[in-house]
């Protein structure tokens, strides 16, 4: 794919909580609306509770991708009118996010994080067929407020089978942590991607490594067919079926001032104390980078057979 690709990720990881973000809601559920209430349906009254587990999982991930806690931060709207949002606006973090500015080393690179957040998730929309052809569809309210953390790169990284490999290394660390359920639960990533001489693309939701690693290369050879064709590489949302191998273009790409973000006046601001944080960075347990190192350090074998250890 050649040196030049620039990707940046974000990847949207559900945290193993039995309730919503927002309310009691179970977060697993056996027939299609049937984990709702007032909150998560977004009824005339209803009123929020933060769940304080998701703000500690979330907490622990960013200090394993050795990020700066900030101990104010606060809950955001962020407000686009879609049917899965009940409410016209999503509960997340914007201004003042919970991580920023964390770092994990992959490999002989260094992918910058930019920020992790906590949000909730909207509800489920079920298209009968492909995204572009379906007459209808269909909204489960099951997936409206699960909690979630979404960690944001830098566009560090350079080609799509890069891409893949660092969510799976990603991915281990976080199964290391305890916070995410690999068996019930799947990654969901939206990946931005250009050229030089190109404008950002955003190729949404995403599930499966295999699957981000073929959408990342069918859009490098689309941008690249639109420069022979002296084309404009406009600033777009794009949708990759895993079926046909398409990618289809859903809109224009918005800008975040577009989502007009305020601060959620239902809940308060986020408080964090040292004693807080050090409790939970106690409970990390040693990570695959770390045991690795120990492992060559102890037993002088090579990186290849710790790492397969």
């Amino acid at each position: 794919m050649g040196d030049n690709i620039i990707i940046g990720l974000e990847v949207h990881v559900q945290l193993d909580l039995a309730s919503k973000m927002m309310c009691s809601c179970l977060t697993k559920a056996d027939k299609p609306n049937s984990q709702v209430c007032p909150t998560c349906l977004a009824m005339p009254g209803s009123k929020p509770v933060l769940n304080k587990r998701a703000i500690e999982l979330a907490i622990k991930l960013g200090l394993a991708l050795n990020c700066e806690i900030q101990k104010e931060n606060f809950i955001s709207r962020k407000v686009y009118l879609y049917p899965d949002l009940a409410s016209g606006f999503q509960r997340t973090q914007y201004e003042y996010p919970l991580c920023i500015k964390g770092h994990l080393r992959f490999k002989n690179k260094m992918i910058r994080i930019r920020r992790i957040h906590i949000e909730e998730d909207p509800a489920s929309i079920q298209y009968p067929k492909e995204i572009d052809n379906s007459e209808y569809c269909l909204l489960d309210y099951n997936r409206s407020g699960i909690p979630l953390c979404e960690i944001v790169t830098e566009p560090d990284l350079s080609s799509a089978q890069e891409a893949r490999e660092f969510l799976e290394y990603l991915i281990s660390i976080i199964d290391y942590l305890d916070i995410y359920d690999s068996k019930n639960f799947t990654i969901r990533v939206d990946a931005n991607v250009s050229l030089p001489g190109t404008k950002r693309a955003e190729i949404k939701n995403i599930s499966g490594f295999k699957a981000v690693e073929k959408a990342i290369g069918f859009e490098v050879i689309r941008q690249k067919g639109k420069l022979r064709r002296t084309e404009e590489c406009k600033q777009e949302t794009l949708h990759f079926d895993k079926t046909s191998g398409r990618i289809l273009v859903l809109r224009e790409k918005e800008f975040e001032e577009d989502y007009g973000y305020i601060f959620d006046p239902d809940l308060p601001k986020i408080v964090l104390k040292e004693e807080f944080i050090q409790k939970i960075k106690r409970d990390i347990p040693e990570l695959p980078t770390e045991k690795i190192e120990r492992l060559v350090r102890e037993y002088k074998i090579t990186d290849y057979y710790a790492s397969i250890l």
